[in-house]
């Protein structure tokens, strides 16, 4: 299979590159939206200190693993 071409000369990324590049980029995203809502949601049920921070990096990094998941998923498709 011939690869792509772009306007300047480069070619262009695989599809496991993109791939993974939506995971990253879904990581990026899920975790930012983990670290919002773990954080409300640990401070509504008032924990403090050690166990507020767990709670906030266990739902960071659930959301960014499971909107990674799912970027990837939507890249893979689009190849």
């Amino acid at each position: 299979m011939p690869v792509a071409v772009g306007p300047y000369g480069q070619s262009q990324p695989s599809c496991f590159d993109r791939v993974k590049m939506g995971f990253v980029m879904g990581c990026a995203v899920g975790m930012a939206a983990g670290a919002l809502f773990g954080t409300f949601s640990c401070l509504r049920i008032r924990m403090r200190g050690r166990e507020l921070m767990g709670g906030i990096g266990k739902t960071m990094m659930q959301s960014g693993g499971t909107f990674g998941t799912f970027m990837a998923i939507g890249m893979g498709i689009r190849c």
